[in-house]
C-alpha cells in the first residue's frame, strides 16, 4: 500500500452514479441486490476488526489475494478506507475477461494501492496449449483442473511464497461447500487464511458497494455473480445457484482447488476467492 488513504478520498454516498460500473438503475447489480438488513452494520464492524486484527499479526506477512470480484473490491475498499498496511495481490491467467483486468488500474487510480500481478508461466501454458489446445476444459474435468493448475495454482504458489496469511472473499452463503467458512483457518500448508466477510449476505455485499461507491466489475450486471476465466464464465439464471455461472458443463463441486479446504471431495491442493 502506498500510503493511508483518509476518507475525503472517498466518494460519499449519493454519488454512486458518478462511477463507471456503479450504476443504480434497475438492470444493474446494486439495484437488483443492494439492501440494508438487520445486522449490517454489526457485520461490517465485525469484518473491520478481524482485517485490523490480521494486520496486527501478520505485518507484512498478510497479503489480499483478490479475484477482483465484488466481495474482494469491498475489502480492497475496507483495508483502504481504514488504512491498512496490507499488499495486494492477483493472479492473471491468461483467460480473464478484459473487464476483469480492467479493475487493477481502477484499484491504483481510486485506492493509491498497487496490485502485484501474477500470472502462469509462459512455457508451462504453451506446452499445455500444444498438448491439449486452447480450450480442453470441456473435454473432461481432469484436463480442465490440469488448465487451473497451470494457470491458477502454480502461480498462486509463487504469490503466497514467504506469506503468513492471506485474505480471501469466501463467504458461508456462497455455495454449499463454503457453509462452514470460517473467519479464520489454516490453509493446510503453514499459512493463515483470513475470511473476513464469511458472515456477509449478498444483499450486505452489494448494499456497502452502493453506500461507498465502490468499483466492480460490470459483468456483474450482466447476471454473473462468480466471475472467474472467461471460457469458464457464464450469467447465472433466475433461481440458478450462486455458482452455477462456472463450470457450467460439469456436474462437480464448481471449485478450481484454490480454496480445497471447502471442497473434501477435491484431490486438488488448496491453495484467491474465485
Amino acid at each position: 500500500m502506498s500510503g493511508e488513504v483518509s476518507s475525503l478520498d472517498f466518494a460519499p454516498v449519493g454519488e454512486v452514479s458518478a462511477l463507471p460500473g456503479a450504476e443504480t438503475g434497475v438492470g444493474s447489480a446494486i439495484g437488483l441486490y443492494a439492501r440494508k438488513t438487520a445486522g449490517f452494520d454489526e457485520r461490517v464492524a465485525r469484518t473491520v476488526e478481524v482485517l485490523k486484527q490480521a494486520a496486527a499479526d501478520f505485518g507484512s506477512g498478510a497479503l489480499q489475494s483478490t479475484s477482483l470480484g465484488v466481495e474482494d473490491m469491498v475489502i480492497t475498499d475496507l483495508i483502504a478506507r481504514h488504512g491498512l498496511p496490507i499488499a495486494l495481490a492477483t493472479l492473471d491467467t491468461g483467460k480473464l475477461h478484459p473487464e476483469t483486468l480492467a479493475l487493477i488500474p481502477r484499484i491504483r487510480d481510486r485506492y493509491g494501492i498497487d496490485v502485484e500481478v501474477f500470472a502462469p508461466v509462459n512455457e508451462q501454458v504453451v506446452h499445455f496449449v500444444r498438448a491439449n489446445g486452447e480450450e480442453p476444459m470441456y473435454r473432461s474435468v481432469e484436463l480442465r483442473k490440469a488448465c487451473c493448475g497451470v494457470r491458477k495454482l502454480e502461480p498462486l504458489a509463487r504469490m503466497l511464497a514467504g506469506r503468513t496469511a492471506w485474505i480471501t472473499g469466501l463467504r458461508r452463503e456462497q455455495s454449499a461447500n463454503r457453509a462452514e467458512v470460517p473467519f479464520r483457518e489454516d490453509d493446510g500448508h503453514g499459512r493463515t487464511k483470513v475470511n473476513p466477510l464469511a458472515e456477509w449476505s449478498w444483499a450486505d455485499v452489494w448494499h456497502y458497494v452502493q453506500q461507498h461507491a465502490v468499483p466492480y466489475n460490470p459483468l456483474h450486471d450482466q447476471f454473473m455473480p462468480s466471475i472467474g476465466c472467461a471460457p469458464c464464465t457464464r450469467a447465472i439464471a433466475v433461481g440458478e445457484d450462486f455458482r452455477a455461472g462456472r463450470w457450467w458443463w460439469e456436474d462437480s463441486s464448481k471449485e478450481c482447488g484454490l480454496h480445497a479446504t471447502h471442497t473434501p471431495e477435491s484431490p486438488e491442493t488448496s491453495g484467491a476467492s474465485a
